[in-house]
């Protein structure tokens, strides 16, 4: 008995001092962790802060005043007054396209994604390996090699300067695919989609009434990032679109830019161009903010195991 004993507590003894050198290890760097990570978040948060300052400037103190600290008086409330006044209200259009675009777009792609992967995780069919491994190719292409391809497919079906040119190539993401394969592989229990066929339920009603609702926060994460992904496509658009009244936000505020850049009286809409770019991010936060709820549930969920 004392010779089994002996190997389990020279076991526990060693792990116990595993672990206190691992907690040493970990004190003795954490004020150095801490101030890289803090370094780090101000180097991504300095040009938000920049913005936000920038936008409440007029265009005499953009060129005069230092980029971090405020001009002479607050002007956010007239370049809002002008972002939506000048052009005719031109921004409002965009503003619209833009959440036309990326909404339409994103519940789209995230349904697609989720059934794509939900099949990819759960069936067997034919040529699966070889299907996927086309999906996992397909991510490694780059965007922009495939925008002249795809605008000379759309330019020959008649389709391009409408909004399906910039909404039907967003459907496609092989990235959410992957994603929701892997999520949708463990999340979902085999024994319960069994279940569900021994009670007489179809295939299409297992994956609405007991897929979808285990794949939540695998849906907020596709959602969110071709959501992102369409608000601040650039390219796409571009060449795609040929009228201003159907340009998104990102395509709008670079014409405005490049109006601006030129010089003259054109020049005046420098704070526009800042304070619009500064209302075009505000939904984005407002869905990170307002989604990331699901996040954490999703993992609770999945760090609680009986």
């Amino acid at each position: 008995m004392s010779a089994s004993v002996l190997p389990k507590e020279e076991t526990s003894v060693a792990s116990s001092r595993a672990r206190r050198r691992h907690t040493v290890w970990t004190e003795r760097k954490s004020p150095v962790l801490s101030v890289i990570m803090w370094m780090l978040a101000l180097y991504f948060a300095i040009p938000i802060i920049w913005l936000v300052i920038s936008s409440t400037k007029n265009n005499a103190d953009l060129f005069s005043s230092f980029g971090l600290w405020f001009g002479s008086s607050i002007h956010l409330l007239q370049n809002i007054r002008d972002v939506f006044t000048s052009q005719n209200g031109l921004y409002a259009r965009w503003a619209f396209n833009t959440i036309l675009y990326s909404v339409v777009s994103a519940l789209g792609a995230t349904m697609l994604a989720t059934m794509a992967g939900y099949g990819f995780a759960k069936y067997r069919f034919p040529f699966k390996r070889a299907m996927f491994s086309v999906v996992l190719g397909s991510i490694m292409i780059p965007l922009t090699a495939l925008a002249i391809p795809t605008y000379l497919l759309f330019s020959s079906a008649g389709l391009t300067d409408t909004i399906w040119a910039v909404i039907i190539p967003s459907l496609v993401s092989p990235f959410g695919v992957y994603l929701m394969q892997v999520y949708a592989a463990d999340a979902i229990p085999d024994q319960l989609l069994e279940a569900g066929r021994v009670d007489g339920a179809g295939e299409i009603t297992i994956f609405f009434r007991i897929g979808l609702r285990m794949l939540g926060p695998g849906l907020v994460t596709v959602l969110l990032f071709t959501l992102v992904a369409t608000w601040n496509n650039y390219f796409l658009p571009l060449i795609m679109l040929s009228t201003n009244t159907l340009y998104p936000l990102t395509v709008g505020l670079a014409q405005e830019q490049s109006a601006a850049s030129a010089g003259g009286s054109a020049q005046a809409l420098f704070s526009t161009v800042i304070t619009g770019s500064l209302i075009a991010i505000v939904p984005l936060i407002v869905a990170f903010l307002f989604l990331q709820r699901y996040w954490q549930s999703g993992l609770a969920t999945g760090g609680v195991k009986e």
